[in-house]
């Protein structure tokens, strides 16, 4: 099962460090590829190694 909780912290985690990276490029004066390309790979891989990861799972209730 799928937290909501930890889906939406995770990526407003990816979403702060993808505002990051722009900022950075913007300073850096990099080229409006970089700046377009650069935060949308950082939240999509960041998604799929949290999910790969477990990230996203909730964890199960230890029942004896």
């Amino acid at each position: 099962m799928v937290s909501k909780t930890r889906v939406a912290l995770i990526m407003l985690l990816l979403l702060v460090v993808a505002i990051g990276l722009v900022a950075l490029l913007v300073s850096l004066d990099a080229g409006a590829f970089w700046i377009r390309t650069v935060p949308i790979a950082v939240v999509g891989f960041g998604a799929v190694f949290a999910q790969s990861s477990g990230l996203f799972q909730k964890k199960g209730k230890k029942t004896e």
